[in-house]
């Protein structure tokens, strides 16, 4: 497999994101690592920069904030000449350590929709000019086969509010982002794929809520890994996989005019400018 030079991980301080982030490291990417937590990512630097790899470079930011998203997205720019792939990975789950009840974000939305989706969608934008001008790049989206259909009418679920429906709309939310982007960028310039990486890994998230896991990590690794480097999927784009394979998100994805019509209210809930508009 061919390396990529950049890689930015988000959410990297625990469960997938950190084991990815020590399995890129060992294989020698330069690796830009997001936290919400300073002092546990310079602990993961130094703990890396020990082991003989070289040492990541570390930006924070709160993604339940957009304006600290923005912040961050600046950050990175003025601080590397280029970005071969952006890992959307940080999010938070169903119900613990997060709560079961409908909670919002410092911009006012429905909060597993922001982290989750909003903070992603808003970072992939901001960086999208590195990313076309490092290409061929790539972004991924760590998304899950949870998936629940948008209702445009109760986007912030305002009614009927669910944790899982919550978690799984953002989820759906993701994959179409990522279909939707793919098919208005060349796929020599940037591919954007998505993926369920594995089913109950031992992260935080999980054992907090079900307190039993399935997967392993590494089997999320794995999967994951695999669309940040494999040089069979130059030029693979608007895909979803579970795990390794191709597979088929819930139906609404594959609604060009749901895509279009949950774009516009991303463009709207983040105030961001459309780079491709």
């Amino acid at each position: 497999m061919t390396l990529a030079r950049t890689v930015l991980i988000t959410g990297a301080t625990d469960g997938l994101g950190l084991a990815l982030a020590e399995r890129l490291a060992a294989d020698g990417a330069d690796l830009l690592l997001h936290g919400r937590d300073q002092a546990k990512l310079d602990g993961i630097a130094d703990r890396f920069a020990v082991r003989g790899a070289s040492r990541p470079r570390t930006v924070t930011a709160d993604l339940s904030d957009l304006g600290q998203v923005r912040r961050m997205a600046a950050e990175i720019r003025a601080s590397v000449d280029r970005l071969d792939v952006l890992v959307n990975n940080a999010g938070i789950g169903a119900g613990k350590p997060d709560g079961r009840t409908r909670r919002t974000s410092a911009d006012g939305h429905e909060l597993r929709f922001a982290v989750n989706y909003l903070a992603g969608f808003l970072l992939t934008l901001e960086l999208l000019p590195l990313l076309r001008a490092s290409a061929p790049a790539r972004v991924v989206n760590v998304a899950s086969i949870g998936q629940h259909p948008l209702d445009f009418e109760n986007l912030m679920l305002e009614r009927e509010y669910h944790g899982m429906r919550a978690y799984a709309q953002s989820k759906l939310a993701q994959i179409s982002f990522g279909f939707e982007l793919a098919g208005r960028l060349p796929a020599d310039e940037v591919t954007v794929n998505s993926l369920h990486p594995a089913t109950y890994m031992p992260t935080k998230i999980v054992l907090s809520e079900v307190a039993h896991s399935i997967d392993t990590l590494e089997e999320g690794v794995t999967a994951t890994r695999r669309l940040v480097i494999d040089p069979a999927l130059a030029g693979t784009t608007g895909r979803f996989y579970e795990r390794t394979r191709d597979a088929r998100a819930h139906a609404q994805a594959y609604d060009s005019e749901a895509r279009l019509r949950l774009w516009q209210a991303s463009l709207r809930l983040t105030g961001a400018e459309d780079p491709l508009g």
